[in-house]
């Protein structure tokens, strides 16, 4: 919005550009404000769909990976555990009032059997249950695979957030080049006012 209407005080700046009154820097601000906008228009989403689209390809990589890496086996369960400490797995947050910690039996992909404590999708876990979880190819507990809509929303997300990051250093850097400009017109007015303060009103100084 600030550029837009730095563009509007360019065109008010265009139609007085031969004005007497106007300063070297009025016309210097207007047409900072209008790159400033056209970078804001073209180059922000220009470097967001860039980092969308790398970040597409990286994740949608990694979910064909973890896909290949990554299987679902079944377990069963010995016993429920006391207490249910925090699930690292932030992919798991919105089911973990759905979980139970549990010790389980399972076997591994290449065929070794495991045993251990996990997290099991049940709400009331009884022993001899069956749950689902995901192991690596040796039968190590992992993560979920990440999906292709949930990596697809993640490089939207850092395609827009890099439009913004942009667009928001673009006019952090207009911002800071007007601010320097006011300051050293400031600093010219002080140096004038200097020298033609101490005789300003007298007779025969001009004033």
């Amino acid at each position: 919005m600030r550029a837009i209407g730095g563009l509007r005080a360019f065109g008010g700046l265009w139609r007085w550009r031969h004005n007497p009154l106007r300063r070297p820097t009025d016309l210097v601000e207007a047409w900072l404000a209008f790159a400033a906008l056209v970078l804001i228009l073209v180059a922000a989403p220009l470097i967001g769909a860039v980092v969308g689209t790398s970040a597409q390809s990286a994740l949608q990589q990694s979910v064909r990976d973890q896909q290949l890496s990554r299987h679902r086996v079944t377990a069963t369960v010995v016993k429920k555990v006391d207490g249910s400490p925090l699930d690292p797995d932030p992919e798991t947050a919105t089911t973990r009032d759905r979980q139970s910690r549990v010790v389980a039996d399972w076997t591994g992909p290449d065929g070794t059997a495991r045993h251990g404590t996990v997290m099991a999708n049940l709400k009331t876990p009884r022993p001899g249950d069956h749950f689902t979880l995901w192991t690596d190819g040796q039968g190590r507990t992992v993560g979920r695979p990440l999906d292709t809509a949930t990596a697809t929303t993640h490089a939207v997300l850092a395609g827009f957030g890099s439009t913004v990051l942009a667009a928001g250093l673009v006019e952090g850097i207009r911002r800071l080049i007007v601010w320097r400009m006011i300051r050293h017109r400031y600093t010219r007015w002080d140096q004038a006012w200097d020298k033609a303060g101490p005789d300003w009103g007298r007779t025969g100084t001009g004033s």
